[in-house]
């Protein structure tokens, strides 16, 4: 699946309006395969995207759970920790003078 897409459920504070059609246009870009569609697909593109967004919305504000919301900070700080043990941290090197 689209590694762009991120969980949005079950954070503090809530996932944005923004945050959610972000997900469904890279939803439609993956199962599309445009990045960018033709005047020809416009249309159709924009009109998955929108509805992808709504049936993401409608499914956020359904589910339940009884687990504490997470802090976005927190999850942020663990993913570039996990990132930088995955690839490295890169290190800068100043030319000597």
């Amino acid at each position: 699946m689209c590694r762009n897409i991120k969980t949005l459920f079950n954070f503090d504070p809530p996932a944005s309006p923004d945050e959610v059609q972000a997900a469904a246009l890279q939803f439609v870009r993956k199962l599309s395969g445009f990045n960018e569609p033709s005047k020809a697909n416009e249309e159709a593109f924009l009109l998955a995207v929108r509805e992808v967004g709504d049936a993401a919305q409608k499914l956020l504000d359904s589910l339940v759970t009884r687990a504490p919301s997470r802090d976005r900070t927190v999850e942020i700080a663990r993913a570039r920790a996990k990132s930088a043990k995955r690839f490295g941290t890169p290190v800068r090197v100043t030319p000597a003078e």
